[in-house]
């Protein structure tokens, strides 16, 4: 039977810690709805006598809680910081104080200035004196990371002996390495007495990327609780991220053999909700809840994806509430996933055309970091006109600016697979590319509407040109054309109006009809 390890979600203390992170009770309270929602066994809700405003937090999600979590209280070991914990979690049916102090050379010397001896003493008293006013009480030996694994023993014995009934065993700073950091625990368990009969806890922090290796080192190593936050907010570089640790141990769980209650299917809602609360932005490429987590822009990795999922993820994302795997067309997709997504958009093709939208695929993606379905509708019909095109656009190169006049050479391709190039000036670049159009294709007509659009997202979105153009005979044709450069647009969908008017004169040549 597999190991339950519970989760502690410290997300509305040591996330809020993070600079420019600082949350009121309000949204506190929205974000502890969440945690009860991914089901949670701890939430540490503040600090209280470091503020009014964390006191009420603690206390208002206390009341909100119930039975469904611990709500835990921080409080440093010192009497008066106890009494404000508990006072806090009065109205809490699973209160829980968390007091603690440092035990690291460092922190006894430099921060505290107490002796060893004394640091002992010090945490057998807090831990009784937080056992007078509560039944569940956790012990932080901070900076344990850090500390000499003989007296870290002793500190923790002390704290067993008073009462503790959760033992945490934080890498501050984030200075081991998940090696040492099991060993750290395994030692613990090996030379403290009574450990089993308490959950064992770590609190691991990120300065050098590992605090989820980390978390997995002492849950291997025999931790009974997780400390962690969502996207692994925290103290400078942040906190174990919850949703990666237990989906490790979800990946890895037989291996481990240990389980978890969360349910994990609300992680990108949490995820979302925290940023959004926070304004602390989720880098796309973080673990399990970034927007590329389940992106694939390889041509190699989105063909086995297509194939098989498990070839390119070993998570997948309805498990953690992010719905599907996302194919994203940049020029690096090969052939396999644009049949794909113009397959989903209801295009079939034979393999003559697919080749030639793949090729022009390419030539757009060379100029945008991403192709979006829009461009995919844009580029089939831009395909579909030119099929139907006497003339076609091979060429085209514009110089125009101050005091420069404008002039448009260009070049088209007949039916017969002739070229024809020419040169016009004009009163501005589109204006000289039309005369060029007008000098090859031999017809008369009068611009009587031009349009913009952008027919998709970002900066280097590609632009949509529709023209109307009128025959001598009265007569109204619509051209349009599409291109990333706006000027090749406007030529594009003026040689599109041309090309229907000399198919409309060769198919009725004696009639009027006006073509719409």
């Amino acid at each position: 039977m597999s190991r339950k390890i519970a989760i502690f979600d410290t997300t509305l203390r040591d996330g809020e810690q993070s600079p420019g992170c600082s949350m009121n009770t309000e949204e506190k309270l929205v974000i502890a709805r969440q945690l009860l929602r991914l089901h949670v066994d701890a939430i540490e809700a503040g600090f209280p006598v470091s503020s009014p405003g964390d006191f009420e937090s603690v206390r208002r999600i206390a009341e909100l809680v119930g039975d469904s979590a611990s709500v835990v209280a921080l409080s440093r070991a010192v009497d008066g910081d106890i009494d404000a914990a508990a006072e806090a979690l009065r109205g809490a049916q699973r209160p829980r104080i968390h007091t603690g102090l440092g035990v690291s050379p460092s922190h006894m010397r430099d921060k505290l200035r107490i002796s060893p001896d004394e640091c002992v003493e010090r945490a057998a008293h807090c831990v009784r004196y937080a056992r007078n006013l509560c039944d569940d009480v956790q012990f932080y030996a901070e900076d344990a990371g850090r500390s000499d694994y003989a007296f870290l023993a002793r500190v923790v014995q002390a704290a067993i002996d008073a009462g503790a009934t959760v033992v945490n065993i934080p890498d501050t700073t984030g200075f081991s390495l998940p090696e040492e950091f099991g060993a750290r625990i395994a030692y613990l368990m090996e030379h403290v007495d009574g450990i089993d009969d308490v959950t064992l806890s770590v609190h691991c922090h990120n300065d050098l990327g590992l605090a989820t290796a980390l978390s997995l080192a002492g849950v291997a190593a025999g931790a009974t609780q997780v400390e962690c936050t969502i996207n692994g907010l925290g103290e400078r570089a942040g906190n174990t991220a919850m949703e990666e640790v237990v989906m490790g141990i979800r990946v890895h769980g037989d291996a481990l053999g240990v389980h978890t209650d969360v349910d994990a299917r609300g992680f990108a809602m949490a995820s979302r909700l925290v940023s959004s609360v926070t304004g602390m932005v989720v880098q796309p490429n973080k673990a399990i809840v970034g927007s590329n987590a389940f992106a694939h822009s390889s041509g190699i990795h989105q063909d086995g994806v297509l194939k098989d999922r498990s070839t390119y993820e070993i998570i997948d994302p309805s498990e953690v509430g992010a719905g599907a795997s996302r194919i994203v067309l940049t020029a690096r997709s090969g052939h396999s996933a644009l049949k794909q997504r113009l397959s989903d958009l209801g295009y079939a093709f034979d393999d003559e055309t697919m080749s030639v939208l793949y090729r022009r695929f390419l030539e757009i993606a060379d100029h945008k970091k991403e192709v979006y379905d829009e461009d995919l509708e844009s580029l089939v019909n831009e395909n579909a006109r030119e099929v139907e095109n006497v003339f076609t656009l091979k060429s085209l190169q514009v110089s125009c600016g101050f005091p420069l006049t404008p002039t448009a050479t260009l070049t088209l391709c007949d039916e017969k697979g002739e070229l024809h190039t020419v040169c016009e000036y004009g009163s501005g670049p589109i204006n000289a590319s039309y005369k060029a159009v007008d000098a090859i294709v031999g017809t008369h007509s009068d611009l009587t509407d031009f349009s913009v659009t952008s027919i998709s997202r970002g900066i280097d979105a590609l632009g949509e040109v529709t023209v109307r153009v009128k025959d001598d005979d009265g007569r109204i044709f619509i051209g349009r054309g599409s291109d990333y450069d706006i000027i090749t647009s406007s030529a594009k969908a003026y040689l599109n109006a041309m090309n229907r008017m000399i198919t409309f004169r060769r198919a009725h040549a004696e009639s009027n009809e006006q073509v719409l």
